[in-house]
């Protein structure tokens, strides 16, 4: 980036700040709501909703097959080095 585009798009600077810490959010906010814990959580809730009768058959039946396609789905890890990556060995004399 030149010094003149780096000038002209200095006021840009918060707005590019806030879109990022935007995005960072609503990653984490994904990859939380993923959680097969925090899924299995939601569903014992659930279920005790509907023992205690506060939601009906059809919101439980409703709620209950997105969060167990949550389960199923196969989560990205981002974060985390792919299994199938070959590790280099030193060459040489072996000893």
């Amino acid at each position: 980036m030149g010094l003149v585009t780096g000038l002209l798009l200095l006021p840009l600077a918060p707005v590019r700040g806030t879109l990022w810490v935007a995005d960072h959010l609503l990653q984490e906010a994904r990859r939380q709501a993923r959680d097969p814990r925090v899924v299995q959580a939601r569903l014992a809730a659930l279920n005790q909703a509907l023992d205690e009768g506060t939601i009906d058959e059809e919101a439980f039946e409703k709620e209950e097959e997105r969060l167990l396609a949550l389960l199923d789905s196969p989560v990205r890890r981002l974060d985390r080095t792919p299994a199938t990556r070959k590790v280099s060995r030193p060459r040489g004399r072996q000893t």
